[in-house]
């Protein structure tokens, strides 16, 4: 598949058929997204795979809000039927401690040094290579969070190091329907002259 079509054909999938995907599928995938950049090669994150009916629904029972005892929303319904997720965890002191390195400027390991939480923004970057990896591939996906009340059962549950972040989880599968669903049947893409700014930042439709 061209690379175009790849991301022009990626949109989060919300229903999946219970096809498993084969586990040799699985860690091609996560190879790929290990290409990603990284800040300083730090490689700071880790990604948890699960696969089968038994690991899959023992995130879903770790991430569920024991207060919350209704029905699940129609999204999560179909999201649970995925046979397979990846925990895309983020490691900032490994990106503490190789800015302490010799070659690096800050040997004091001092967090403040990073207005933007790169070790986030690569974990992320790999999950988009994930992402876009699954459709050429044929098999649907879709990015979500963890509930904040809920991090600490499901680093629990899966054997996470408290000092890992979890930045989301990646859903897979083969796509029950292709179909745009959630948000974007509501709201259109911004137009392109709207988001890109050459030269300057200016307001949509004033000359840069």
């Amino acid at each position: 598949m061209e690379f175009t079509e790849v991301v022009r054909g990626r949109r989060m999938i919300r229903r999946f058929r219970p096809d498993p995907v084969p586990d040799d599928q699985l860690r091609r995938l996560v190879e790929l997204g290990l290409r990603a950049p990284s800040a300083g090669f730090s490689q700071g994150w880790d990604f948890v795979v699960l696969s089968g009916r038994d690991q899959v629904e023992a995130f879903w029972d770790a991430s569920a809000d024991p207060a919350d005892d209704g029905p699940d929303d129609n999204w999560i319904t179909g999201l649970k039927q995925a046979p397979a997720l990846i925990l895309c965890c983020s490691d900032k002191q490994t990106y503490l401690r190789r800015y302490a390195e010799p070659d690096k400027p800050w040997q004091d390991l001092q967090e403040s040094h990073w207005p933007v939480p790169y070790w986030d923004v690569d974990t992320g970057m790999a999950a988009m290579i994930i992402l876009l990896a699954a459709v050429d591939e044929g098999l649907g996906a879709l990015f979500f969070g963890v509930p904040g009340d809920q991090m600490d059962t499901v680093r629990r549950a899966f054997g996470i190091p408290d000092d890992r972040g979890i930045v989301g989880v990646i859903a897979l599968g083969h796509p029950e329907r292709t179909a745009p669903s959630g948000s974007t049947r509501t709201r259109r893409r911004r137009p392109t002259d709207d988001v890109v700014h050459f030269g300057r930042f200016s307001a949509p439709g004033t000359p840069a």
